[in-house]
């Protein structure tokens, strides 16, 4: 079965940290699935389908990803996947702080999947979702921030 990671986030939208994160990911594991968690506590801007297809555009060409939803625990859909890693990008100390704790309780729910953190590339360190939101929502060209091929939506911005 190999190794597998589970790269779980709200894509909203993916950005070129997140396509270099998983370019890096599969390089360490056989297999990465590519997973937004629906949260009831959050609203995302851009609705899951299209989020979904982002994701697969952007890795289309990577056999060993795969491209998922769910709902729930993240590391309870790490078991359904058979993933004994979580991986996580971290950006700066502030992320380390946040990681780190919910690290910690995933580790007490599920002592089985190790978390594993990856430092984001240097060029790519200011690049978040949030920030490409902000640009969109104010009219701005967000696009040197997507991936190749991933396009926001022209009209209505929230």
């Amino acid at each position: 079965m190999g190794k597998i990671a589970v790269y779980a986030g709200s894509f909203d939208p993916v950005t070129r940290g997140h396509e270099d994160m998983v370019q890096r990911a599969v390089r360490i594991f056989d297999r990465v699935v590519v997973a937004i968690g629906t949260n009831g506590a959050k609203s995302a801007c851009f609705p899951l389908e299209m989020r979904l297809g982002w994701l697969r555009a952007c890795f289309r060409d990577l056999q060993q990803v795969e491209v998922a939803s769910y709902e729930g625990l993240t590391v309870e859909f790490c078991r359904q996947c058979g993933a004994g890693f979580l991986l996580r990008g971290l950006r700066s100390a502030a992320d380390w702080e946040a990681e780190q704790n919910i690290a910690y309780v995933n580790r007490q729910l599920a002592p089985e999947v190790e978390t594993v953190w990856l430092p984001a590339e240097d060029a790519l360190v200011h690049v978040s979702s949030s920030n490409v939101r902000e640009i969109w929502r104010n009219g701005g060209d967000a696009s040197v921030f997507l991936p190749e091929g991933v396009e926001l939506p022209k009209e209505e911005k929230k």
